[in-house]
């Protein structure tokens, strides 16, 4: 992806930022730093307590303590991040033998260079960010893919009756988007921005319901529900429909801790598939967690997001091979569309890149 932190600022949510504590606010939208204030521990496991005659040395040896890790998020808890949570509530990471702190993130935060430079051991991503990370030398992998559709789209008014983002980019009026982005980048080879009038996405949804000729960009997950709820007639068309389509929230490390730790490495990916699962099956738990930490969200609110992003996650491909599921061609298209929209100067060699892709 391009940077996270321009592409979180051009698409702010439906909730309030919580930067992470490790830096300060790096643009004006970010809020005091604020973590989410727990962790995850593995229950304790060993043999049972030793007689009182038996000396300290004769003792049974205990189960090591469970290994604590840091995974920093690209935003604030929302459902995009549930199945992290659920991994923490229901025990999967604790069952994998890691404490695990999860670092509650904003714009401005920067989480492939926390990752790179050992601040957090894991965090989360854009694939296309990874691959410009990457060519640029930083020490990143990419390990699991969160969604495997992107929720990136364009929202315009249903009573436009636009069919898709070509209509809406042929139709006139106004569109609000970020066109240094890669995938405005995209639109605009594909179609042009000619007729229509770009101007800057700042934010919200208050222009898009007063105005009806007003389209801007959005997460299918959380700007259309906001404009629903609002009273307004949103209908939303993804930007994977028009042939890009990056990896989102893929879970990162750094390429150090896979050749120091890998076992590591896969217990964590492991559980994080296990509280996928149970999250996709009941986002209940973790929705109720989420939403301590992040109050601008209301319980219905995340009820629609959780269900609006289960198609994103739980595809035929990821049924099929298991989520977080990566292919090679995957990476090898979107690194050649990069590459053609200049985004990228040279690809980085996707063999050494994908060397821990599970």
């Amino acid at each position: 992806m391009h940077s996270r932190d321009s592409r979180r600022l051009a698409l702010q949510r439906l909730a309030s930022l919580v930067a992470l504590p490790l830096f300060a606010p790096a643009c004006s939208r970010s809020s005091s730093p604020e973590g989410d204030g727990r962790s995850s521990a593995a229950s304790p496991q060993g043999s049972a307590p030793a007689a009182p005659a038996q000396s300290a040395a004769a003792a049974p040896a205990q189960a090591a303590p469970a290994a604590k890790v840091k995974l920093a998020l690209n935003w604030v808890p929302e459902p995009e991040f549930g199945g992290f949570y659920a991994a923490r509530e229901s025990g999967a990471f604790a069952k994998e033998g890691l404490e695990v702190e999860i670092l509650g993130g904003g714009a401005g935060v920067p989480v492939v260079q926390m990752v790179a430079g050992g601040q957090v051991d894991f965090g989360l991503a854009g694939a296309d960010e990874v691959l410009t990370a990457r060519a640029r030398g930083a020490d990143v992998l990419p390990l699991f893919a969160v969604f495997q559709t992107s929720p990136q789209a364009i929202m315009t008014h249903e009573s436009r009756g636009a069919k898709g983002i070509a209509d809406i980019l042929s139709s006139g009026g106004t569109l609000a988007i970020e066109p240094g982005l890669p995938y405005a980048a995209y639109l605009k080879k594909k179609y042009g921005f000619n007729k229509v009038k770009v101007v800057p996405y700042d934010g919200g949804v208050a222009r898009f319901v007063a105005d009806k000729d007003f389209s801007q960009q959005c997460f299918i997950t959380a700007e259309p529900i906001a404009a629903k709820r609002k009273g307004s007639d949103p209908a939303a068309f993804l930007v994977a429909s028009e042939g890009f389509n990056p990896y989102v929230v893929v879970v990162i490390t750094r390429a150090a801790l896979w050749k120091e730790n890998p076992e590591r490495v896969r217990a964590f990916i492991r559980a994080t598939r296990e509280g996928w699962r149970s999250y996709l099956h009941d986002p209940t738990r973790a929705n109720e967690v989420m939403a301590k930490l992040n109050t601008s969200m209301d319980a219905e609110t995340f009820v629609a997001a959780a269900e609006a992003q289960r198609p994103l996650i739980e595809t035929p491909e990821s049924q099929e091979k298991g989520l977080g599921v990566m292919t090679r061609e995957r990476w090898e298209t979107l690194a050649k569309q990069l590459a053609d929209l200049g985004v990228l100067e040279k690809v980085p060699p996707l063999d050494d890149l994908l060397v821990a892709a599970l």
